[in-house]
C-alpha cells in the first residue's frame, strides 16, 4: 500500500501544477495605414474599416469639445472629427 501511495503522489502533484499559458502578443495600432481616411465622413462603416486597417482593438471617435481620458492605449485608434463629422486626424493611443 505504501508503494502505491508513493507512486501516485508525484502524479497527483503534477496534475495540480500551474503551467503558464502564453499570452497573446500585444495588439498595436498603426495610424499610418489609415491616413487616407482623413477628410472622409466618420460613418459607422468608415470607422469600422479604419479600425480593421489600423489593426486596433478599439476605436474612439472624438468630437469637438468632447472630454476624453488621457490614458495611452497602444491598441486604440483615435479618430478626431470636426463639426461636420469629417475625420480631421487619425492617431493611436
Amino acid at each position: 500500500m505504501i508503494r502505491f501511495t508513493v507512486l501516485l503522489l508525484p502524479a497527483s502533484l503534477m496534475a495540480c501544477a500551474n503551467y503558464p499559458t502564453p499570452l497573446p502578443g500585444p495588439v498595436r495600432c498603426d495610424a499610418g495605414r489609415v491616413q487616407g481616411f482623413v477628410g472622409r465622413e466618420a460613418r459607422p462603416g468608415v470607422v469600422q474599416r479604419a479600425q480593421r486597417r489600423s489593426g486596433a482593438r478599439n476605436v474612439r471617435v472624438i468630437r469637438p469639445g468632447q472630454a476624453v481620458t488621457m490614458d495611452f492605449r497602444s491598441d486604440r485608434l483615435n479618430l478626431e472629427v470636426d463639426r461636420r463629422n469629417n475625420i480631421r486626424s487619425a492617431r493611436c493611443g
